[in-house]
């Protein structure tokens, strides 16, 4: 595993002093939005990770190592290479491109296996994946579901996408035995609005008792992680009235142009930026900053 795992200097030096560090996936660099705003983003997140009392590792694989924290040189390389020459890594993919020495960006599921290789116990993301709309013809619910259940990471999100069937996303999470805290706040957030209409599980206002329920997991011998869904700051969301509408138009479109399986994702997010004028980019780059905050915080009561 030793040479599985390349640790950066700043990552290496936190984990021998016990510092708080915090996981940072890279599909969102390499397939979340263009070049150099990608790089842009992708150091604002790090610094506010850093700001607030932690250390970040962004992961990625890299010739077909685990690379768990970027130089800035790297990062660079990355955010400047074309997506479509980076793999876009799950549980399903992960193993290969090790074995193939090829370079690829961890979505949710594959940050979370490679965070927990490397001993770290938070991670800091935008939006986990779901269950589709039409899932009960198409079956397709993503993989980051399941590996929240069974991989011992604590995950900051600001929900899943809106574009998904919230109300069966949570009743797989439900069925999988995924605890699902909201975040000061009693409703699940819907990543770019701040309530969905749905009551959250379980509410809890202060990093440390989210800390200790992740301890207490493990002193109970319970598999899996914990879902910490994060709601966009006020002055950054775009109420739920105002999306609704927005995301069924966007979906009525994609359903009349035949687009289907891993198209429809990408056409739906570029059609929501087009609807929204860009606000709904400018609302993803924020709810991304706000958890990292929290998962810094999350990391350091734990530390």
């Amino acid at each position: 595993m030793n040479d599985l795992l390349v640790f950066s200097p700043e990552v290496e030096a936190a984990r021998a002093n016990g510092a708080p560090i915090v996981a940072l996936e890279s599909t969102i660099i390499t397939h979340g939005m263009p070049y150099p705003q990608n790089l842009e983003v992708a150091r604002r997140v790090e610094a506010t990770v850093r700001e607030a009392g932690a250390i970040p590792a962004t992961i990625a694989v890299i010739g077909g190592r685990i690379h768990i924290g970027l130089d800035d040189a790297t990062l660079e390389t990355l955010a400047s290479t074309p997506g479509d020459q980076v793999m876009k890594l799950s549980r399903a993919d992960l193993a290969a491109c090790c074995a193939l020495g090829r370079t690829g960006a961890t979505t949710v599921a594959a940050t979370m296996i490679c965070a927990n290789l490397a001993g770290i116990h938070v991670f800091a993301t935008g939006g986990i994946g779901g269950v589709h709309r039409g899932a009960e013809l198409s079956f397709d619910i993503s993989a980051d579901l399941q590996e929240l259940s069974r991989t011992p990471v604590t995950v900051v999100a600001a929900g899943a996408k809106a574009i998904l069937d919230l109300p069966k996303t949570l009743e797989v999470l439900e069925t999988l035995g995924v605890p699902v805290i909201a975040f000061g706040q009693d409703q699940l957030p819907a990543f770019w609005s701040r309530e969905s209409g749905l009551a959250a599980p379980l509410r809890m206002d202060d990093p440390a008792q989210i800390a200790a329920s992740a301890q207490m997991r493990a002193k109970l011998g319970l598999i899996g992680g914990q879902l910490v869904v994060n709601p966009i700051p006020e002055a950054d969301e775009i109420p739920r009235a105002t999306m609704i509408p927005v995301v069924e138009q966007a979906l009525a479109e994609a359903a009349s142009q035949g687009i289907a399986a891993k198209s429809v994702t990408p056409f739906l997010l570029q059609r929501i930026f087009e609807l929204t004028q860009g606000r709904s980019l400018d609302a993803n780059i924020a709810l991304v900053l706000n958890n990292a905050r929290v998962a810094a915080r999350i990391a350091a009561a734990m530390a």
